[in-house]
């Protein structure tokens, strides 16, 4: 820091919300205080010279499971924001599961926030959950900081976290729609599951047993729910481009309704998979080649809203990698750190540019979580987090290299364009690509309001 704590970055692609251009930001006590031309700066500043890397705001992950307390053994806050940062993200939004107790109460809301003091490289929010008999805990959540609930449809995997019926919705929604935040939705949804047929080595047993009618029918009933209720409902990791039709016509309706979807459906297909690869299960899972174009036109267009990472790790042995059960695997992608670079390399062979990686995984996120008023954008009086990218830059991704507490990952070996060199949380570098995390955890929970 320079004597008179200001610090510019100064590069010729910063991507701000009025395009990619040249230009000085100047930071003041980790805040933008201006953007100006790049040959304005400051007597005395710091100059931080960028060359030809680009300036990013600090990426938003607005869904990733950290499953601390309770699972820290699957992962948790000091790795899970380690892997984060390393990463280009600087703002984390916990799910309420799969962490024990799940965050379905205020006293639960609590632990948790304890459980990640100090532990934190980046800032936090943390997600409430809507489950059957907790619709008294809901204001209080709320008036304590959580930016929005969670529910599931179908059985979410873990008991502490059962499936909401409509009725349990019709119960939480108003309470959810008179506070302004939003229900976000697993959105899946059937009368019975099935018993899993077929051989469980084979991906087309797994696929077959999650059809996408699963995800088609929830979404038309959560639609059907927020045109009743009048609050925001949120689709997470949406995987079956069947329903884009039926969103399109609710967002047309003028419904507050958003939808995302995952690096991994974007990244991966059915057909690739090999026999006994657990490592790609997720839930809902990965679908065809030509499902997975459908869903990058609805990126491109804008339909779906944001881009998450849904980053869902466990123990290795839960993948039951050594019997390839898709049967009784573990369903969860563990890809938190390699998010923006995935993204970025399908967003450059669909011809997107870096303002579209910002939008749909800083500023949409961000909106999506109640922090537009701090995070999201390189713009005055926002945080300064920055992340420094080198867009044509390519890696192959090394086992070696990922910093989450399990290095299992459907990305090792994968070669991906964009790479992070530097990111900054409010000023401060936490992450160099030649050093690795610098400096203390200054990670902080941004509760609501």
């Amino acid at each position: 820091m320079s004597a008179s704590g200001v610090t510019v970055f100064r590069g010729e692609r910063v991507v701000t919300p009025e395009g990619t251009r040249a230009a000085a930001v100047v930071v003041r006590d980790g805040r933008i205080e201006g953007i100006h031309a790049t040959v304005d700066v400051p007597r005395d500043a710091q100059v931080v010279e960028l060359g030809r890397d680009a300036l990013l705001p600090g990426i938003v992950d607005s869904h990733a499971h950290i499953n601390e307390p309770g699972r820290t053994d699957w992962e948790g806050f000091a790795t899970a924001t380690a892997a984060a940062a390393a990463g280009g993200i600087t703002t984390v939004v916990d799910m309420p599961l799969n962490s024990i107790p799940a965050t379905t109460s205020l006293a639960a809301l609590r632990t948790k926030a304890e459980a990640a003091s100090g532990q934190c490289a980046i800032d936090y929010g943390l997600w409430g959950g809507v489950i059957p008999g907790n619709a008294h805990e809901l204001q209080a959540m709320v008036d304590a900081g959580a930016p929005g609930f969670k529910c599931f449809l179908v059985h979410s995997g873990v008991d502490e976290f059962p499936a909401a019926t409509r009725e349990v919705l019709d119960a939480a929604m108003p309470i959810l729609a008179k506070a302004g935040v939003p229900l976000l939705v697993h959105a899946e949804l059937t009368d019975h599951e099935p018993p899993f047929a077929g051989d469980v080595r084979a991906y087309a047993s797994y696929l077959a047993s999650r059809p996408a009618a699963w995800e088609v029918d929830a979404i038309r009933m959560m639609i059907d729910l927020c045109r009743k209720h009048r609050g925001p409902v949120h689709i997470v990791h949406l995987s079956a481009a069947d329903a884009l039709d039926d969103i399109a016509k609710a967002k047309a309706e003028g419904l507050p309704f958003t939808v995302e979807t995952c690096p991994h459906y974007l990244t991966f297909t059915a057909e690739e998979i090999e026999a006994g690869a657990t490592h790609f299960k997720c839930a809902p899972p990965i679908r065809e080649a030509a499902n997975r174009e459908r869903l990058w036109d609805a990126v491109k267009s804008g339909l779906i809203d944001l881009v998450v990472s849904d980053h869902s790790p466990c123990t290795p042995a839960l993948k039951k990698l050594e019997a390839g059960d898709f049967s009784g695997a573990w369903g969860g992608i563990a890809g938190l750190q390699l998010s923006v670079s995935a993204v970025w390399t399908g967003m450059r062979a669909h011809g997107l540019g870096l303002d579209a990686l910002v939008d749909r995984m800083a500023h949409r996120t961000a909106k999506l979580a109640g922090l537009s008023g701090r995070k999201g954008a390189i713009r005055p009086g926002l945080d300064a987090d920055f992340v420094v990218f080198a867009p044509e830059a390519r890696f192959k991704v090394a086992p070696e290299d990922i910093r989450h507490r399990h290095r299992l990952t459907p990305y090792a070996g994968r070669e991906l364009e964009g790479r992070v060199m530097r990111t900054y949380l409010r000023g401060q570098r936490i992450f160099d690509a030649t050093e690795g995390l610098t400096g203390p955890r200054i990670g902080q929970w941004l509760p609501r309001g």
